[in-house]
């Protein structure tokens, strides 16, 4: 019987209940993926960060319960705070080798600040069945990166989409939704990804990939602080900077015990 070390982790929230869930599992070694996938199933979060450390580095994946992703920020997130907290990791700054190359996490205090390639969008005309799936009749721009970009008006209207799930995810189904803030936020948003069985991602640091070049060029600044208002919300300290972007934030351990695999 092999015991895993597991941690569930809310990033982008200093308090339980906040931010994004993910369960982070150590691993000494790595295992058949039908097995990394299983786990992920079994832990039932949006995301597992899976990590191996190496004589090279430090290897990261992520699996929803459906699929291995290439990217995912608050996963990685996560997997950074338990290395810094829980690990006794003894620098500042983490770097990871993933599908996405290699990812850095910088400790400050209690904020860790991803290091992340940033994805540029290009306008396009969004599909009707996504747009109707979403229940958004009127959008002020729209663009392409790794997923939609949809701009509505205020934050008002990202608060009232109210997505037809089953509807998205046969098709198009990852969709930021977003919109300047008035208030103590620079903007907000909201992301869906049904199709990878995550139907709306609490705070979503990859979406933050396109949001923060989107939002740099439209407001004329390279520092911004963002603040994702589902349900559960949470709040991103963004900045541009060249090709690559940095999302700040903070979380908090919820739980920890052993997996067992037999």
């Amino acid at each position: 019987m092999q015991a895993i070390d597991f941690y569930l982790v809310d990033a982008f929230s200093e308090t339980a209940f906040g931010g994004n869930p993910a369960a982070v599992c150590p691993l000494n070694a790595w295992l058949p993926d039908e097995t990394l996938l299983k786990m992920a199933q079994q832990h039932n979060q949006s995301e597992t960060a899976f990590f191996v450390c190496t004589k090279g580095g430090i290897e990261l994946r992520w699996f929803t319960t459906l699929t291995e992703v290439n990217l995912c920020g608050h996963a990685t997130l996560a997997a950074a705070y338990v290395l810094f907290n829980e690990l006794d990791y003894p620098d500042s700054r983490i770097h990871f080798d993933t599908a996405s190359g290699r990812l850095t996490v910088s400790r400050e205090g209690d904020w860790m600040t991803l290091d992340f390639p940033a994805c540029p969008t290009q306008s396009q005309t969004p599909p009707p069945e996504m747009l109707s799936a979403l229940g958004i009749s009127h959008y002020v721009d729209a663009r392409k990166g790794r997923a939609w970009v949809l701009v509505l008006e205020n934050r008002e209207q990202v608060e009232a989409v109210t997505p037809d799930f089953s509807a998205m995810a046969p098709g198009e189904h990852k969709v930021a939704v977003t919109a300047r803030d008035e208030g103590e936020y620079d903007f907000v948003s909201r992301f869906f990804s049904p199709g990878v069985a995550v139907p709306e991602d609490p705070v979503t640091g990859s979406a933050h990939t396109m949001l923060i070049p989107y939002w740099s060029e439209r407001l004329g600044k390279t520092e911004m602080f963002a603040r994702q208002v589902s349900a559960r919300g949470g709040d991103i300290r963004c900045k541009l900077k060249g090709d690559r972007v940095r999302m700040g934030g903070q979380a908090s351990l919820y739980m920890k015990g052993t997996v067992f695999l037999r």
